[in-house]
C-alpha cells in the first residue's frame, strides 16, 4: 500500500468520525415534553415481564397485610400471571376491568378464594378485552399489593393489565 493512499484513508476516516461526532453533539434538542415522553406500552415492551404463579401471590398474609420479601420485590414490576378471567358483572362478555383467579369457576359458583388469590385487573387505557370464563390466560401488567373490595369479596392485589394472551405452558 502506498504511503499516499494510507494517508488519504486515515484522513477520510478522521473526517467521517469528526462528522458523526459533530452531528451527535450539535443535533437540535427538543424541548417539547410530548416528543420526549415514552408511552407505558413502549416501556413495558422493552421491559421483560417476570413469570409468577399463585404460590408467590400466596405470600401475602391478608389478615395483617404482611408480604414475603419475594412478593415485596415484585411491587410495581411487570409480571405475567396465568389464571382465569372473572367478569365483574355476571353476564359481561367484554370489559376493561375484571378479576383474575387461579382456577376455573372461582368466585362465580363457589365461595371466593382468599384475597391473596384474587387480582383486580384494570386494563391500561381502559382497553376492553373479550372475557371467556372457560379459557386460561396469561395476563401481563404492573403488580400492586393493595386490598380492594369487589362484588365477590376482598381482593389482595391490583394489576394494570397490559397484555392478555391464551395460556400455554411457556
Amino acid at each position: 500500500m502506498s504511503r499516499r493512499f494510507h494517508s488519504l484513508t486515515t484522513l477520510a476516516g478522521f473526517v467521517a468520525l469528526f462528522s458523526v461526532t459533530t452531528a451527535a453533539t450539535t443535533a437540535p434538542r427538543t424541548t417539547d415534553p410530548v416528543k420526549r415522553t415514552t408511552s407505558v406500552a413502549a416501556v413495558a415492551a422493552a421491559e421483560e415481564a417476570v413469570n409468577i404463579d399463585w404460590r408467590v401471590l400466596a405470600g401475602l398474609d391478608y389478615a395483617n397485610g404482611k408480604a414475603t420479601d419475594t412478593l415485596k420485590k415484585l411491587e410495581g414490576k411487570l409480571v405475567r400471571i396465568p389464571g382465569f378471567v372473572v367478569p365483574i358483572d355476571d353476564f359481561q362478555e367484554e370489559g376493561a376491568e375484571f378479576l383474575l383467579v387461579p382456577y376455573y369457576g372461582a368466585c362465580v359458583h363457589t365461595p371466593p378464594p382468599p384475597p391473596n388469590q384474587i387480582v383486580m385487573v384494570t386494563m391500561a387505557g381502559k382497553k376492553a378485552i373479550k372475557m371467556n370464563l372457560f379459557d386460561a390466560v396469561w395476563l401481563s401488567g404492573r403488580l400492586k399489593i393493595s386490598s380492594v373490595e369487589s362484588p365477590y369479596g376482598t381482593v389482595g392485589y391490583q394489576l394494570e393489565g397490559m397484555k392478555v394472551e391464551p395460556y400455554s405452558a411457556k
